[in-house]
């Protein structure tokens, strides 16, 4: 078979960047041991990556959807599965659902008191900004030769 390019996978995918990040990641697969859908013919691993998305012998779909799960950390279903028995124990557990609520009352107030922190904050900010300004103005008023001719008093 011919040497495989970009251009013969492109029109599988929105992008070219999409296609590259598709490719390298079945590459890196078949690097790690997976065996490829086509035939090896002693090619490198990337090209068989793109002979496989060109032929179509793996779906594209399939494809972005193992790039996406490559980089989860969790799925899904056991982020549903945490909440689900964090629940149950809670329910199960009055001492617990109070400590829950006084947990969440301490951070709402510890939000309120950042914010007026803050707000302070911005002021000190604001009155410290003029008063740079202020400095610089006086220091734009005098003229280099005006100092220049003190000095020389001096």
């Amino acid at each position: 078979m011919a040497r495989i390019t970009v251009e013969d996978c492109i029109d599988k995918f929105s992008s070219r960047f999409e296609l590259v990040l598709v490719a390298s990641n079945r590459a890196r697969k078949l690097h790690s041991g997976e065996s490829p859908t086509v035939e090896r013919d002693n090619d490198k691993n990337t090209v068989i990556a793109l002979r496989e998305i060109a032929q179509e012998t793996i779906a594209a779909d399939k494809l972005k959807n193992d790039l996406v799960e490559e980089y989860q950390t969790t799925t899904f279903y056991e982020d549903e599965e945490l909440v689900e028995n964090e629940e149950e124990q809670n329910s199960n557990d009055p001492e617990n659902s109070n400590l829950l609520d006084n947990s969440i009352q301490e951070n709402d107030q510890n939000i309120e008191s950042n914010s007026d922190f803050s707000a302070e904050e911005s002021i000190d900010n604001e009155i410290h900004q003029e008063s740079s300004e202020t400095s610089q103005d006086s220091a734009e008023d005098i003229e280099p030769n005006q100092v220049l001719e003190e000095d020389k008093e001096i």
